[in-house]
């Protein structure tokens, strides 16, 4: 047996058992076991902070093949509670790559688990529904696993968004092709370059990706990240010329603070919302959230507008994570469904003209993912722009 890759085992709340062997780092860890069916994108996955407390599973079998390096975190660290792949690669092949994935997890200090039947268990999951999981490659002994798994937090009510969000306001400058900042000058610290016209975007940090950030930049926007818990007596003293929310997880009723900002905050500027954000604004309109049964978490999951389904426009195949979704009824007759997904007709998109509000529950950013969706964030800028 190879010493570098010792035993592991994944064991469920429902006393189900997935052995393996352990790469990364040596240790045991918990949190909701979820899956995702994107083809690449691993890294971009690892260090997405939506998935903090999560166990994610790859549902492609082989995972590592190209590696990692500096330029594809969505993040400043990793944020999976546990990664989970049927077969490792052995080889990494591909220019970009400066570290093995096994190398990227251990430096980073997440628990991944490989030679799992992941095929099985995704199917066992869409069955039962995304639970609480255990994961250890130090100690596999199975009824301590199922005990310690029944025993950890649910992420129902988990207010997450707290954990993740930054301590300090920040202005964000790298674009997508870099063109919007100084040579050399760290995006996170360095003062916004003013331009004409550039309109002040404030964006919530509810666990926000890279990615957002760098296409805001690439339209000429100024951008301030702000914490989660930042008032909205605070972003109006900014002056904002639009207002955005992020992405991130847990339980999105139980962020009051940001739903309370919110409120107080529509109608003042344009706002447009992604993922955590756009449940935030649901629930902040007057809406209501509940939990997914296994959520939709992949590179591949189609939305369309619910007139005529699509058919007045592309419908568009696009990057998702979320495991709670804005219930379709009670909300108000001034909020519009713009999108649904197409598996199982949950709310994917919504907007009220009258606030100047509009927002999605999937990727328009991807990181991993396709790119169909991007002309969201040009609606931002013509609404910014009185268009």
């Amino acid at each position: 047996m190879n010493q570098s890759h010792p035993p592991a085992l994944l064991a469920l709340e429902d006393g189900t058992l997935w052995p393996g062997f352990g790469f990364g780092a040596v240790g045991e860890t918990t949190g909701e076991v979820v899956f995702n069916t994107s083809m690449t994108g691993y890294q971009e996955i690892i260090t997405d902070p939506s998935y903090h407390r999560q166990i994610v599973v790859m549902t492609t079998p082989h995972i590592g093949n190209v590696g990692c390096n500096p330029e594809d975190d969505e993040s400043a660290r990793a944020w999976v509670a546990g990664f989970v792949v049927r077969e490792l690669s052995p080889v990494v092949s591909n220019y970009r790559a400066r570290q093995s994935l096994d190398e990227y997890l251990r430096e980073r200090g997440v628990i991944g688990i490989s030679g799992v039947a992941t095929r099985p268990l995704v199917r066992h999951i869409r069955t039962q529904g995304a639970m609480r999981a255990a994961l250890s490659s130090v100690n596999t002994d199975p009824e301590r696993l199922i005990d310690l798994a029944r025993r950890s937090p649910s992420m129902i009510g988990a207010d997450l968004a707290r954990e993740v969000t930054c301590e300090e306001p920040y202005s964000w400058l790298e674009g997508v092709d870099a063109q919007w900042y100084p040579q050399g000058a760290n995006p996170t610290t360095s003062a916004p370059v003013e331009r004409e016209h550039s309109p002040l975007v404030v964006a919530y940090d509810f666990g926000i990706k890279h990615n957002i950030l760098r296409l805001l930049a690439s339209r000429g926007c100024r951008v301030r990240v702000v914490p989660a818990t930042t008032l909205a007596g605070e972003v109006l003293a900014m002056k904002p010329d639009g207002i955005f929310l992020s992405n991130g997880p847990g339980d999105p009723a139980a962020c009051d603070y940001a739903i309370a900002s919110t409120r107080e905050l529509l109608g003042k500027a344009p706002m447009f919302g992604i993922c955590l954000g756009h449940q935030i604004i649901g629930l902040a309109l007057g809406g209501q959230t509940y939990k997914l049964k296994f959520g939709h978490r992949g590179g591949n999951q189609p939305v369309g507008a619910p007139r005529a389904l699509g058919k007045d426009r592309p419908i568009e195949i696009s990057s998702h994570n979320h495991g709670f979704a804005v219930r379709a009824e009670g909300l108000p007759p001034n909020v519009e469904i713009t999108h649904i997904n197409l598996n199982d007709g949950c709310v994917e998109g919504l907007r009220a003209k009258d606030l100047r509000v509009f927002s999605v529950q999937y990727h328009p950013e991807a990181s991993p993912g396709p790119h169909d969706a991007s002309y969201l964030f040009d609606e931002f800028i013509r609404a910014m722009r009185g268009e």
